[in-house]
């Protein structure tokens, strides 16, 4: 299957995601209208409250966790392909407690990660069944961990759908 238009989609609802929409006032496709996206909201948390704990996984695991995801399928698009026995799901979830430099350091890698991957969708190809699942199984699993952190901490959260109404009548 050539990914092309569908790849084109992907990428947009990755790209509003992880960087927001183009134009903040413009219509979107997931978020609500304003919102400052996953890296946005991330870059507001101190490395204390993206360590914090409530009953499962901090925010930097979270963090992690999508990081190391992009970068195995990064690692697909630039041509090794899987199995690898070296992958480790349960790892990407022991980075609960992050320093100030190391949650610096994490949100850069998945900002890299992140837009290397946008890049592999914007880019027409020919995939299997299977890997056009992958890819669009990406901009799904993103957006439930976006969810997710976003319940962890209320500060990460962007605007609610009224907060968007009451923009669009000002």
């Amino acid at each position: 299957m050539e990914t092309g238009a569908v790849g084109s989609l992907l990428w947009t609802l990755l790209s509003e995601l992880v960087h927001g929409a183009p134009d903040p006032k413009a219509r979107t496709c997931v978020l609500n209208q304003g919102d400052g996206e996953l890296l946005a909201s991330l870059d507001r948390l101190s490395a204390a409250a993206a360590s914090a704990t409530r009953d499962g996984p901090s925010v930097a695991a979270h963090v992690d966790h999508l990081r190391y995801g992009l970068s195995l399928l990064n690692r697909w698009a630039a041509g090794f392909s899987p199995p690898w026995p070296e992958v480790d799901w349960t790892a990407s979830w022991q980075r609960n407690v992050v320093t100030e430099e190391e949650w610096r350091a994490l949100r850069e890698a998945l900002r890299h990660e992140a837009d290397v991957w946008a890049e592999v969708l914007r880019t027409p190809r020919e995939v299997s069944d299977v890997e056009a699942g992958w890819m669009a199984g990406s901009v799904a699993h993103l957006a439930y961990h976006m969810g997710a952190i976003r319940q962890i901490d209320r500060s990460a959260r962007g605007p609610s759908a009224e907060d968007e109404a009451r923009a669009q009548t000002e």
